[in-house]
């Protein structure tokens, strides 16, 4: 298998980006060279240069739910065929994978459609637009939750959807009487999260001597965030734009505050963590509803919408905790029913007979 080639295509959130590094990783292991083809966007080529990856940025955008900004990614779509079709000829490869993200739509189709094999992968529940679209053309679908297996027509495999090696080895945190917070709203941050987090600090302010709080807040809201966490009298608080290593304030938290993206969840299930889960209602088909549903359903997690988000009921919750470590330990026990083993492994596997026998690997 030395010198074969992979492309591993799609991106532009760190929720598509870290899943692709990670089975990166793991077929880099098995000797194989890999390709990261992905969006233009800034953290996505930040993340990249930080994991040292071998990483071409495709100029490409969504389609579905852009308005009017729809006619312009029409005008990109050829240009995107046209340096897709050349990456691929350029590198050779043996097999692409797709991570869901609209920029592996024109990778994996052009790849097909050459007659080489051609694996997705699906992290959320309800799929992606780009993946539906590509069911017809590839061997394999790795999905994350089981539930979502119909929607790929026999083509599915149940793998669950792979988080950094870090994540699978994080040490339980014992518990204190402070109760420590971690609060993220993913790759790029959460303006909605850090204006209501940061609303019910004076709420928690008596309480102050009992909690600490990790805050990634995202590049834009970084400064005025922390402003407010001084004005409240929380100045120890470690409030950053991003952090990089976050499985490292996974394992010094008790309870995570996040969004509901597909990897935000892979993470949470990996590391067994309790989380209160604030799914960001404008998600194409609501999907961070839909995997936050999931957690909640065998009560590894709370979930609370937007509209209940106020400073009156996080700080109500928050306060909960304190008194209720004993409902920390029943959500992380719960989570071990979600808990995929060696997902990324089990991924790598499934590429390299892809690549062996793409014919007996479609059935």
């Amino acid at each position: 298998m030395k010198n074969q080639q992979v492309i591993i295509s799609g991106g532009g959130t760190a929720g598509h980006i870290y899943p692709a590094l990670v089975v990166g990783q793991k077929l880099k292991n098995k000797g194989l060279q890999i390709t990261f083809v992905g969006s233009t966007r800034k953290l996505e080529q930040s993340i990249m240069k930080h994991s040292h990856a071998d990483f071409i940025p495709l100029k490409i955008e969504g389609l579905k739910g852009k308005g009017w900004r729809t006619i312009k990614s029409l005008f990109i779509l050829p240009y995107s065929f046209v340096k897709s079709f050349l990456i691929i000829l350029n590198k050779k490869p043996s097999l692409v994978i797709g991570m869901g993200g609209y920029s592996s739509g024109p990778i994996v189709l052009l790849s097909s459609l050459l007659g080489i094999p051609c694996l997705i992968m699906e992290q959320n529940v309800c799929p992606g637009l780009t993946n539906r679209l590509l069911t017809p053309f590839v061997q394999k679908a790795v999905v994350a939750f089981q539930k979502s297996l119909p929607e790929f027509k026999g083509k599915g495999v149940h793998l669950g959807n792979p988080v950094r090696a870090e994540f699978e080895s994080l040490q339980p945190k014992p518990r204190e009487e402070r109760l420590t917070v971690l609060f993220f709203g993913g790759s790029q941050g959460s303006h909605f999260l850090n204006t209501c987090i940061v609303k019910s600090l004076p709420l928690l302010k008596k309480d102050q001597g009992s909690l600490y709080f990790y805050h990634q807040t995202g590049e834009s809201d970084l400064n005025w965030v922390q402003k407010q966490y001084q004005k409240a009298g929380f100045e120890n608080a470690e409030v950053s734009a991003y952090f990089f290593e976050i499985y490292k304030y996974f394992e010094k938290s008790d309870l995570i505050v996040c969004r509901a993206g597909a990897t935000t969840i892979a993470e949470v299930i990996a590391a067994q963590k309790p989380s209160i889960l604030v799914p960001f209602p404008h998600s194409t088909d609501n999907h961070q509803l839909l995997n936050a549903n999931e957690l909640e359903r065998i009560k590894g997690a709370q979930v609370l919408v937007e509209k209940d988000f106020t400073p009156q009921s996080f700080s109500s919750k928050i306060r909960d905790f304190m008194k209720n470590q004993h409902k920390l330990e029943l959500m992380a026990q719960k989570l071990r029913q979600l808990k995929i083993k060696n997902s990324a492994d089990k991924i790598a596997d499934l590429c390299v007979e892809l690549m062996n026998n793409p014919k007996e690997a479609a059935h």
